[in-house]
């Protein structure tokens, strides 16, 4: 018997994340390097990834960057530079 194997091909907003990652950050924290993309401004986590995406400490640092993302809708992504949240409106 044979078997095939069917991978799903990655969503267009994930493609747009991927490239946009690949861009050189618009900043750098303590835990997090930044980058603006299609999506909204992505936090990449510089550590070993935690049990639950770390938002409260991204938003504490965002504020050394001059941004308030305290409001803002957020969602985290595994992508190929590790651990990505993104805050978007």
């Amino acid at each position: 018997m044979r078997t095939t194997t069917t991978t799903r091909p990655k969503s267009n907003s994930s493609n747009l994340l991927e490239e946009a990652l690949n861009q050189p950050p618009i900043g750098e924290t303590a835990n997090f390097a930044w980058n603006a993309t299609p999506i909204g401004i992505a936090a990449i986590y510089k550590g070993i990834s935690p049990s639950k995406p770390p938002y409260d400490q991204a938003i504490k640092e965002g504020e050394e960057l001059s941004m308030d993302l305290s409001r803002e809708e957020r969602e985290f992504h595994l992508t190929q530079k590790g651990l990505t949240l993104i805050f978007y409106s």
